[in-house]
């Protein structure tokens, strides 16, 4: 019931899905941009509800308290404690290691303001895990959300997040100004 009232949702508001999510992978890394609004989550959870995908995404841990921590973990979340100079790269590596399954995604950008380039745990998670990156793409200017080839990270970690950061380059986020460019 729930992925066909997602699905329905998103298409009321005008929006699609393109693309296909690799069903067949039980473990990888999504990242998801541009970033740059409250409004990418609501829209994150339609589409991971219209897909029927079991996705989890971390947060930082400011957001799991009362009252809203507990829809948080219910929705999928992870929390991740920003202000401590903990490894949260070889934590989340370790998490991927103990788990039979798990989908993990990121904003690329860890920020919902404008950047010049990602965040690149992302990526050194999903290598060090030895699992591929989906990257997803938030096209507000389009009302579409496009699930891309799989990357499978490689030794040339500079020329691959370059790679990736251009898929995203010069798409409309939900307030545009943010936009990665």
């Amino acid at each position: 019931m729930w992925p066909r009232l997602s699905a329905f949702i998103l298409k009321v508001l005008g929006y699609s899905i393109k693309g296909d999510y690799p069903r067949d992978l039980k473990k990888l890394v999504v990242i998801a941009a541009p970033h740059t609004s409250y409004w990418d989550f609501p829209f994150g959870l339609l589409i991971r509800s219209s897909c029927g995908i079991n996705v989890k995404y971390v947060g930082k841990a400011s957001l799991f308290k009362p009252p809203l921590g507990w829809f948080m973990k219910r929705w999928g979340g992870v929390p991740v404690d920003r202000s401590k100079s903990n490894n949260f790269v070889d934590s989340v590596i370790e998490l991927f290691g103990e788990k039979e399954e798990l989908t993990i995604l990121f904003a690329a950008e860890g920020t919902r303001k404008k950047v010049k380039k990602f965040k690149t745990g992302f990526y050194y998670i999903a290598k060090g895990a030895e699992v591929p990156i989906l990257p997803i793409v938030f096209d507000f200017g389009k009302k579409e959300f496009r699930w891309l080839d799989l990357i499978y990270p490689t030794e040339d970690s500079e020329k691959d997040i370059e790679k990736i950061q251009n898929l995203f380059r010069g798409v409309k986020g939900w307030t545009p100004e943010n936009s990665f460019s």
